[in-house]
């Protein structure tokens, strides 16, 4: 899940505990002569000079390579803060996934976390793209630029949030975003098999989320659909849905959603 509870940073030895693969020292044996190793937490120490503190870590569950797999930490600068007039406090964050098996570059992806739902929501788009840094080629100065062109992008979001918040949905469009958002979730084999009460998906959990803007509605699905707020039938069968778990199932459910979105948005 990337929804963070803590507003304070997390520490080195509480990092360790939930994701030990960020202070792995080596890369795996299979990694090839040209895999030049930088562990992980070197990137949490330059990204603490410039600013950027530690509110979440994740790694993938790993029956073979155990200290390798991929790993996701998540970074945020409390002074970036986009404070809403509506009291709607959103930070602005940093998202790295990396693995010691030699199959990933140092990713960093746009998030947001919202102060209201404790609810984080990745951004992933044709102007807000991934930007990644290979092993072999990192150094302090590559990551200094990669974060200050992040940066440099955030007035985007805050666009993104605006023309959210100004687009009224009227109850079809709501209802059909509900539906096209589900199948981020379900692949079409699912899809077909199952029923959903979309009203209920759309209704709201909190009263700050009361509304027909965009903004709103998009939050109370992503929620939903994140944190498995929701029931459907299967072969006439009623099932709750599960939590999403795994952060990388999480981060592409999140950047399907956005997407998503931005074809309402005005």
């Amino acid at each position: 899940m990337l929804n963070i509870l803590n507003n304070t940073f997390k520490s080195k030895d509480e990092i360790r505990k939930i994701a030990p693969s960020v202070f792995t020292e080596q890369g795996a044996s299979n990694t090839s002569e040209k895999y030049a190793h930088i562990p992980t937490y070197r990137i949490i120490e330059d990204m603490e000079t410039l600013g950027w503190g530690i509110v979440d870590a994740k790694e993938v569950k790993a029956r073979r390579q155990v200290g390798y797999q991929k790993h996701l930490i998540v970074f945020r600068n409390d002074d970036i803060v986009i404070n809403g007039t509506d009291n709607d406090t959103v930070y602005p964050q940093i998202l790295l996934t990396n693995s010691h098996d030699g199959k990933n570059a140092f990713t960093f992806t746009a998030g947001l976390f919202r102060l209201i739902c404790e609810n984080g929501l990745v951004i992933s788009t044709q102007e807000f793209e991934n930007m990644k840094i290979r092993h072999y080629g990192y150094d302090f100065e590559t990551l200094q630029e990669t974060i200050k062109t992040m940066v440099e992008k955030l007035p985007l979001t805050v666009e993104s949030m605006n023309k959210f918040k100004a687009t009224e949905l009227a109850q079809e469009q709501a209802l059909d975003f509900a539906r096209r958002a589900i199948s981020c979730r379900f692949n079409e084999n699912e899809i077909k098999n199952i029923k959903v009460d979309f009203d209920s998906l759309l209704t709201p959990t909190r009263n700050e989320d009361k509304g027909n803007d965009l903004w709103s509605v998009f939050n109370i699905v992503q929620e939903k659909l994140v944190h498995g707020m929701f029931n459907y039938t299967h072969n006439n069968k009623h099932r709750k849905a599960r939590k999403i778990k795994n952060f990388k199932q999480d981060m592409v459910l999140n950047e399907k959603l956005y997407n998503l979105a931005l074809e309402y948005a005005n």
